[in-house]
């Protein structure tokens, strides 16, 4: 049975290893859910979860025999949400690889040996930052005078205003 300072510990690494997870930092967060995981009880249900998420890290860093036999393991898990996402991920795991041509892949490239670029290699740069504009004030739309309003033009309003008459006198005829 864990301690609760020891169970503290491995939500700490557990969180941290979901956020370097989720940073595309995989060899990081294997090494965080190893360690959550060496430190709660395995049987628990945070045990499962950080177990799937190991799973999952071993899975990013490419170590598909690592996740396939921890995740026959948490098969038998006691669990059953944890049982449930473990077949589920060994069935992703083992399902067959499916060939596909190069042409169909996009390469990212590795832009961590790129030489980072001084704002001043920039033509135009600002090096306090980018420049935001400034917010224009909203301004009133302008009353419209009366005067000027063309009245003559309201034809369609006594068509629309006799049709309506018509229409509602029929209605009330046929009923």
């Amino acid at each position: 049975m864990s301690t609760p300072e020891a169970t503290d510990l491995a939500r700490i690494n557990y969180e941290t290893a979901k956020e370097q997870f989720e940073m595309g930092q995989y060899r990081q967060a294997v090494t965080c859910l190893e360690q959550a995981s060496a430190l709660i009880e395995r049987a628990s249900p945070l045990g499962g979860d950080i177990q799937i998420w190991l799973v999952t890290a071993y899975q990013a860093v490419g170590d598909y025999p690592a996740a396939i036999t921890l995740c026959r393991k948490l098969a038998r898990h006691p669990n059953w949400a944890t049982r449930q996402q473990s077949r589920r991920l060994l069935a992703i795991l083992e399902a067959p690889r499916l060939a596909s041509r190069p042409e169909w892949n996009v390469s990212i490239p590795d832009l961590n040996e790129a030489d980072v670029a001084q704002p001043s290699d920039r033509k135009g740069s600002n090096p306090s930052g980018p420049r935001r504009p400034k917010p224009r004030p909203i301004r009133e739309p302008e009353p419209i005078d009366p005067s000027q309003i063309n009245r003559s033009d309201n034809q369609f309003i006594w068509f629309a205003l006799i049709s309506s008459l018509l229409i509602l006198t029929a209605l009330l005829g046929f009923s």
